[in-house]
């Protein structure tokens, strides 16, 4: 993401603002020179009704060029803060797992809203500022030259001093506010860490120690804010310190020279009235400086997250059973597949299984064995070190991720829900499904009956992550939404973690009735869920060891049958 390609999109917009801000700059220029020939006419007694005309016009014209010129650059930066959340969340949700996953979610969070702020709003409305002050301040000097270089040279020499201690202030602010920038990222991390998982620091009496921590971090961002604010705030001072010196040394010296006749009343007033209004727009541009050395802190941050790699482009939607796709070829089927994260020891070596289209295929084994791993490989998101995964006999590293993943359903392991309605929640994967496929997909994961008591029904408002809901009710709700998806592969993580006995039986038959229309893979530990699956796969230390049926590798694995006993009542009732 570039930045400078979205502020190139609006530069029409801020060139028309940046035009009216130098118009009603030359207008304000006008106003003491015109004030100059005013005092002059009437010393002259000559007549007046003209000057206070033309006076009183670059007034109105003046007040007029300005809103214009406010307008059009808040309009410009309001666009361009639109056009980087939208890129950038574009690029968020497009990035690689692998990559957002090292990410600090608090700290996205502080990026993507108040960054994005400063860094456009800021940037917009300081370098239009910047351009319209250094015509002020130019116009002014070039005028009051005109009218006595002796007294030009007196002012610059206070402002200059004065000015040099500013732009040594403006670099030390934009040092200071890119630390207060990743100082207000790590306390929106501690707070994101710390409210994702509230209920475990309630129950575990630590809201004390963690009150102490995000104050610890709140304060470090007051810190470093203090200190941006204690630079911002001596710019001030320093040039009303050039100001009024400038001033007392041109009224004192300038009346001296109209005692004596060597300088008109009339031109040390427009020179006084030209050092009032150069005073204001260079105070005016070192604020503009200091603002972009923020807004340059908020624009490194921005570009960096702007910067995180991308899975491939998306492509248009397949259709998720292709005419090219062999009617015989597999659901899924690894071939000598090895994956390591990063750095880190092998998670899956030379791993090789194949199933079928039609039925129920699980996989067991310890914890660590590499389940999930296999199934975020199937949803690329990782992709293989080693080997290859074909997916409706297609190599999956060939297919666009849209038909890839209308192809794969997959819920995962905690059945992570969206804020919003039972319905979007349920239609989310296909947001055209019409009521009948809706009623097909809560009836098959068993929550047709539990909708119906709702006072809202399928309307019904669910909080953050699906709260409202039971746990086993949120496994169901994501099971129904990937049947809606109708799937040729279903990727089933954990699903019966949070079921009790008597939903996980009737979870069972769902998985049965989708096992006839399509693949299902389904990873578990609670063994009761898988026992009459077409075929088990078990894994261990990254490696398949058996495969089988429950009754088979009852007899010939000693993994799998340690597995089994230690969850069944002897080996009577595993059988």
């Amino acid at each position: 993401m570039n930045l400078r390609d979205i502020v190139r999109r609006h530069r029409t917009l801020l060139i028309t603002g940046i035009a009216l801000g130098l118009a009603g700059a030359a207008a304000t220029l006008a106003q003491p020179w015109m004030l100059g020939r005013l005092i002059k006419a009437v010393s002259r007694d000559e007549p007046i009704a003209w000057p206070i005309t033309l006076i009183a016009l670059f007034f109105l014209a003046d007040a007029a060029l300005s809103a214009g010129h406010a307008y059009a650059i808040g309009r410009a930066g309001e666009n361009i803060v639109y056009d980087t959340r939208r890129i950038l969340g574009g690029r968020l949700l497009r990035s690689r797992i692998p990559d957002f996953s090292r990410l600090q979610l608090g700290d996205v969070f502080a990026r993507t809203v108040s960054d994005t702020s400063i860094a456009c709003l800021v940037i917009a409305q300081a370098l239009a500022q910047m351009v319209t002050s250094v015509f002020m301040v130019a116009g002014s000097l070039l005028l009051m030259a005109r009218l006595d270089w002796k007294l030009l040279l007196t002012t610059v020499g206070c402002l200059g001093a004065a000015s040099a201690g500013a732009l040594l202030l403006a670099r030390q602010v934009r040092r200071a506010a890119l630390q207060n920038r990743e100082n207000v990222g790590a306390f929106g991390s501690g707070l994101q860490r710390v409210l994702g998982a509230l209920t475990t620091v309630k129950a575990s009496r630590a809201e004390e120690r963690e009150t102490g921590e995000l104050a610890a971090l709140a304060d470090r961002a007051r810190r470093t804010g203090i200190r941006v604010t204690a630079f911002g705030s001596l710019l001030n001072p320093m040039m009303n310190v050039g100001t009024q010196l400038s001033l007392a040394v041109v009224i004192s010296w300038g009346m001296a020279r109209v005692a004596t006749g060597s300088l008109s009343a009339a031109d040390l007033t427009s020179f006084v009235m030209y050092l009032f209004y150069l005073v204001s727009p260079l105070v005016l541009l070192f604020i503009s400086i200091s603002q972009i050395q923020q807004g340059r802190a908020a624009v490194q941050r921005v570009t960096e997250l702007g910067a995180i790699p991308q899975e491939e482009e998306e492509t248009a939607p397949g259709e998720p059973h292709a005419s090219g796709t062999p009617a015989d070829a597999p659901a899924v089927r690894f071939e000598k597949v090895g994956f390591a994260y990063q750095d880190d020891a092998p998670v899956l070596r030379d791993v090789s299984f194949t199933t079928p289209r039609r039925g129920l295929t699980a996989i067991v084994g310890p914890s660590g064995a590499g389940k999930t791993t296999a199934f975020q490989l199937i949803e690329r998101f990782h992709l293989p070190d080693s080997g290859t995964i074909r997916v409706a006999g297609q190599d999956l590293t060939r297919l666009p991720l849209a038909e890839l993943r209308s192809l794969v359903g997959y819920v995962e392991q905690d059945a992570p829900l969206l804020r919003g309605t039972i319905r979007e929640n349920l239609t989310y994967a296909n947001p055209s499904a019409d009521d009948t496929e809706i009623a097909r997909a809560l009836r098959l994961a068993h929550l047709e009956d539990f909708v119906a008591t709702l006072p809202g029904g399928l309307d019904t408002e669910l909080g953050e992550r699906g709260a409202g809901l039971s746990g086993g009710q949120r496994q169901r709700l994501a099971i129904a939404r990937t049947l809606l998806q109708r799937p040729a592969v279903i990727l089933l993580d954990e699903v019966t973690a949070h079921l009790d006995s008597d939903t996980e039986a009737a979870l069972r038959d769902a998985i049965t009735e989708a096992a006839r229309e399509c693949a299902v893979l389904a990873i578990a530990h609670r063994l009761s869920t898988i026992v009459q699956a077409d075929r088990i796969i078990v894994m261990e230390e990254g490696r398949v060891r058996a495969v089988g049926t429950h009754r088979q590798l009852l007899q010939d694995d000693e993994v799998y049958r340690r597995l089994a006993l230690q969850q069944f009542a002897g080996e009577e009732a595993a059988v």
